[in-house]
């Protein structure tokens, strides 16, 4: 049996993308639940985008960064295939 629609193979910025999105998005929400329930701290590197005394914000904007990246990886994709 074959397939109609043959899977083509991701591409590298697809890749990445979904790597840096995925590092962003945990490390972010990571980070919130250590400000906010001290936690472990979890991707702990992140914490130097985040400025002092402003830890909570810096934590919601690296969210929304990994979210856009993501959204917008997914949208080169879906680019590439039409």
């Amino acid at each position: 049996m074959t397939s109609t629609s043959p899977k083509s193979p991701k591409s590298a910025l697809t890749t990445v993308t979904g790597a840096l999105c995925f590092i962003l998005t945990v490390g972010g929400a990571g980070g919130l639940l250590y400000e906010w329930l001290s936690w472990i701290r979890f991707m702990g590197f992140l914490r130097f985008l985040a400025p002092d005394g402003y830890e909570i914000y810096g934590y919601i904007v690296v969210i929304a960064l990994g979210l856009a990246v993501g959204v917008a990886g997914d949208t080169l994709t879906r680019c590439d295939r039409a």
